[in-house]
């Protein structure tokens, strides 16, 4: 772990996701609540996600191909400065008209879907595929610092001073991200170059394929969750647990102090443990979690309970994330890198979308408890989908990283500065 800190590129990186990340979060917090308190509607509180998503998915084919044909390192510059300009409609100080807070999620979900790749894809050739697994605990820990902060920032600045506080932050949290990324980095692995005539279903046949077949229904289970976890939380805390904006922002956020400890497990042990193992557990208790927090207001309701468990579920959540992540970079190229996870981030925006519609659509006829059910269900099913439970036995993986480190070795130039 500290080995990884001491490598200057990669740590400019950690720092640049962190502010990154807060600022995301500000967002992805403040605006759903904001349409849910202006027009007390589920519908229009989906209906705002879906927009927000389905750019990731149409530009899916054109984000995977950037991501490997161009300098990743200024195509997360670039897109952070687009960030930044399309949430300026918002400062207007007026009562913006709810299609102009669509319209902004919509873009800055376009510009989302080609900087994931970009960044995700960067990372093994900041450290090195035998260490991308560790690499990506230490991202989830100060993924998991961004998000109590950014969760926490999001909806008290909400609450407190309104939307026009929280994009300034936003700003500001978005400006010191981009800065760091205005300086080349040194790569410990370099990738071949991409053809200009780069094939972007590349991404969809890996995935497609033996080795990430059940890591892509895994996926989707789980993006279908969460889908249906934005739309329902916001009815959870609002109406079930007569919470407000602040609490809202406060139980997202406290999400982190749990993968903190799930962060720095992951990027310690990181070696020990195949990376399906942990995606799979890791949903597996996240599910099991979940259906206890949400049948637990029929015996209480006080804050203070819910923010330690909404604590401890943050853990199994982080550590399943960075067991996906790392699995695909270890199966895949750097030369693939970005188009396979371009469609990765897709298809789980697909799925995303369609959990909050089907959210949305079915909280007022049957009940958010049920539907929060529902919802920890799919993350139990993607955990045993991946752990090979449709087979009738649990998987066992042997790790692949030692030969798929000497081919990246045996295939790239020496190390560069991007």
């Amino acid at each position: 772990m500290r080995r990884l800190l001491a490598a200057p590129g990669f740590a400019r990186l950690w720092v640049s996701a962190f502010f990154g990340e807060t600022a995301e979060w500000m967002l992805q917090v403040a605006l759903p609540v904001y349409l849910f308190v202006r027009t007390g509607s589920a519908v229009t509180t989906a209906l705002s996600i879906v927009l927000g998503l389905l750019p990731a998915v149409l530009l899916s084919p054109i984000a995977g191909i950037v991501a490997d044909r161009w300098d990743r390192r200024v195509v997360m510059a670039v897109v952070c400065a687009g960030q930044a300009l399309v949430v300026l409609p918002l400062l207007i100080g007026t009562e913006l008209p709810v299609a102009a807070v669509y319209a902004v999620m919509a873009a800055q979900a376009g510009l989302a879907s080609v900087f994931e790749p970009a960044r995700s894809a960067l990372v093994p050739e900041l450290v090195g595929v035998e260490d991308v697994t560790s690499a990506n605990g230490l991202m989830s820990v100060n993924g998991s610092v961004a998000r109590l902060a950014g969760g926490w920032a999001g909806g008290a600045l909400l609450g407190w001073g309104g939307l026009d506080r929280v994009i300034a932050g936003y700003l500001v949290a978005l400006a010191v991200a981009g800065m760091l990324l205005a300086f080349p980095f040194r790569r410990a692995t370099a990738r071949r170059s991409v053809p200009e005539q780069a094939d972007w279903l590349a991404g969809v046949r890996d995935l497609a394929g033996k080795r990430l077949r059940a890591t892509s229904v895994s996926a989707l289970l789980t993006s279908l969750a969460q889908g249906m976890f934005l739309v329902l939380f916001v009815v959870f805390v609002l109406d079930i647990l007569r919470g407000s904006e602040a609490d809202a922002g406060l139980l997202r956020g406290v999400q982190a102090i749990g993968g903190l400890a799930a962060g720095f497990a992951v990027a310690t042990l990181a070696r020990r443990v195949a990376p399906v193992l942990l995606q799979g557990w890791g949903l597996v208790a996240a599910g099991l979690m979940s259906v206890a927090i949400w049948n637990l207001p029929g015996a209480t309701t006080v804050l203070g309970v819910y923010v330690g468990l909404f604590m401890a579920v943050g853990a199994p959540a982080v550590v399943a994330g960075a067991g996906l992540l790392s699995h695909i970079q270890a199966e895949t190229g750097p030369d693939r890198a970005g188009r396979v996870l371009s469609t990765v981030y897709a298809l789980m925006a697909a799925g995303t979308a369609a959990g909050s519609l089907l959210a949305g659509a079915l909280v007022a006829v049957i009940g958010p408890t049920v539907l929060l059910n529902v919802q920890a269900g799919l993350h139990v099913s993607a955990g045993l989908v991946v752990l090979g439970w449709g087979n009738g036995r649990f998987r066992r993986f042997r790790a692949r990283k030692v030969v798929t480190v000497e081919e990246c070795r045996l295939s790239s130039p020496p190390a560069t500065s991007t």
